[in-house]
């Protein structure tokens, strides 16, 4: 009896462990527009505290820009997604990469090149959502 009495009224299911609305590249572009930004505001400044300062906030941002495309690869491109981008693991491996080059450079061609990976990782996103 208790079983039936607690036994679920409806079935539900999902293909992802959240609705997919909470994933978005966006969220890795915003970081990596951050390291971007102030790898160029470190180029253009001498101050050594001010420096110091932008290598711990640009190191922070680009590993949040990781974090942002690794959940996506881990928790949101699932098999048919590969099957159909067969480039999709190299290209997510090609970007972290990209962003740990980020990371360790002040060189803002290092944060353009994440960047610029992101922008296919954003084109396979959304080329998804459509189907």
């Amino acid at each position: 009896m208790f079983s039936r009495l607690f036994a679920p009224k409806v079935k539900v299911s999902a293909h992802c462990d959240l609705p997919c609305g909470v994933y978005d590249p966006a969220q890795a572009r915003i970081e990596a527009e951050s390291v971007k930004a102030v790898q160029e505001k470190y180029q253009a400044n001498d101050d050594p505290d001010f420096r110091a300062r932008a290598i711990v906030i640009k190191e922070q941002r680009a590993e949040l820009a990781k974090h942002h495309v690794s959940v996506l690869w881990s928790d949101y491109f699932k098999a048919p997604h590969f099957e159909k981008y067969p480039q999709l693991h190299q290209l997510v491996n090609d970007t972290l990469k990209a962003l740990s080059a980020a990371k360790a450079s002040s060189d803002p061609a290092t944060g353009q090149k994440a960047l610029d990976l992101i922008a296919e990782i954003d084109k396979i996103f959304w080329e998804t959502k459509k189907a």
